[in-house]
């Protein structure tokens, strides 16, 4: 269990709700919808650890009100994987597949893509420093 949690909000939450879980590959633990079925709050789990918690931006009076987009880094074992699936659903893949190193050093095999609201979702190979 992690205890970082990023949080994201989305004007069509139901969009990013099918495109985290059914593209990105997250698993639903908690989905809050409210009177009209639209998602209030959502925890999701991270396959290799992890979560991210999402709601949508009508919902306001609470500490995240008024958030846009925001970016995650998600460590993944099949980057190349994780981007078949990206472009299969045409995502808009702002870097494919390739080696790089992050601003600490650690060498990784990275690719990035932004979500349905513009958000940025990084995934690579690097766990951070030992």
């Amino acid at each position: 269990m992690s205890s970082v949690w990023p949080v994201l909000h989305y004007d069509d939450t139901e969009a990013a709700l099918r495109f985290l879980v059914d593209v990105v590959g997250f698993d639903e633990s908690v989905v809050v919808r409210d009177d009209v079925g639209d998602v209030v709050h959502a925890e999701l789990a991270w396959p290799g650890g992890g979560a991210l918690l999402f709601g949508g931006t009508k919902h306001v009076g609470g500490a995240h009100s008024g958030l846009r987009a925001g970016a995650v880094y998600l460590v993944a074992e099949d980057v190349d994987g994780v981007h078949a699936r990206l472009v299969a659903a045409s995502a808009d893949v702002v870097a494919a597949p390739h080696e790089t190193e992050f601003g600490a050093g650690g060498p990784t095999y990275a690719c990035s893509v932004r979500d349905t609201e513009g958000n940025l979702l990084t995934f690579g190979t690097y766990r951070g420093a030992a």
